[in-house]
């Protein structure tokens, strides 16, 4: 009974040990222990929570861009709480240090003023909501993507090619940004193609309209909106013409893929509609030669053989275009996976 008594009067003694004195206050290693471990312990419950509400963001249908808010701020105030409720413990009184903390402020902002730029940054990117996670957007760089995590740092931007993008929060509040999803609605886009000189415009508007139209990621027709064809040029060799269509949310996400199955789409409509596609191309006409005209006067070059060969290349059968495949039509209509991190991650 002797011993034990005196392992706890030695601890005893050990916890009432003296560290350092700060600002009146006296921090002791008992008190110190204590502190570590409430902050760690609001560190893990900061975990939980925000793991718990990522679960239910991510199953719900409605109010994600709430959830994510709830989720983001309330890691926030538990971990500032435990840190209040630690300092507390460790025996320290923050009234009495308020003089000593806007020093040592002032000196933590002027060296991590980069730091917290980016945090607070983050936080008006959160409650103003131009820009949510979620978003589709695309910045003046040329960067993009959906926007997979607004952190206290960096928001995360994560590409249809599966690259994480990591752009400070400031530039997202200091530099241009195009949100092709503000609002979760669709946009109209431009599709340009040519044809050659001889065309017939009513054709041409019919077979792309019709192409268009039958595409599985074009929103239905409206009166407001449309799929419309525009002859908005003529060039050296061809009449230059854009489809102006409305495609579907999903695939307003995924620009390559849908100006590239919209091209593929237009393409087939223009090969099966006998409207011939331009290339530059000069044709020089010879309508005699050492008096012989035609082929006559081919023969007198000793281009005869060469016409024979052209003629017969030109004749042969080409690769039925029904065979082909749009591979960009396909890529649009594999479901896409969110761009939000799982809570495993």
């Amino acid at each position: 009974m002797t011993a034990a008594s005196d392992v706890i009067g030695d601890l005893g003694k050990l916890d009432d040990a003296r560290i350092v004195d700060i600002g009146g206050s006296v921090l002791t290693l008992g008190g110190l222990v204590s502190a570590v471990i409430i902050i760690a312990a609001a560190i893990v419950v900061s975990w939980f929570i925000t793991r718990g509400l990522r679960r239910l963001r991510l199953k719900a249908q409605r109010g994600a861009q709430a959830l994510y808010l709830l989720e983001k701020l309330t890691g926030y105030a538990v971990i500032v709480f435990g840190v209040i409720v630690g300092l507390s413990s460790a025996g320290l009184n923050l009234s009495s240090l308020a003089v000593f903390a806007g020093a040592i402020g002032i000196g933590v902002g002027l060296g991590l003023q980069g730091v917290v730029k980016e945090f607070v940054s983050g936080i008006f990117l959160i409650f103003d909501r131009m820009v949510s996670v979620g978003d589709y957007v695309e910045l003046e760089s040329g960067t993009r993507g959906a926007i997979a995590e607004i952190g206290p740092r960096a928001t995360r931007i994560r590409t249809n090619d599966n690259v994480n993008v990591i752009i400070p929060n400031s530039h997202l509040i200091q530099g241009p940004v195009t949100n092709w999803t503000l609002k979760g609605d669709t946009r109209r886009i431009h599709i340009p193609f040519s044809v050659a000189y001889g065309a017939s415009r009513a054709e041409v508007r019919e077979a792309v309209l019709a192409a268009a139209n039958a595409s599985p990621f074009t929103m239905p027709e409206t009166d407001q909106r449309k799929s419309q064809v525009w002859l908005v040029g003529f060039g050296d060799s061809s009449l230059n013409f854009e489809l102006l269509v409305w495609p579907s949310p999903q695939a307003v996400k995924r620009p390559a893929a849908m100006h590239a199955a919209y091209t593929w789409a237009i393409a087939d409509a223009l090969d099966a509609a006998g409207i011939e596609i331009p290339f530059p191309q000069t044709d020089l006409r010879i309508r005699s030669l050492l008096g012989r005209e035609g082929d006559d006067a081919f023969s007198a070059l000793g281009l005869g053989d060469h016409l024979s060969a052209s003629q017969a290349k030109s004749s042969a059968p080409t690769v039925d275009a029904a065979r082909a495949v749009n591979d960009a039509a396909a890529d649009l209509l594999t479901p896409q996976p969110d761009p939000i991190e799982s809570p495993d991650d």
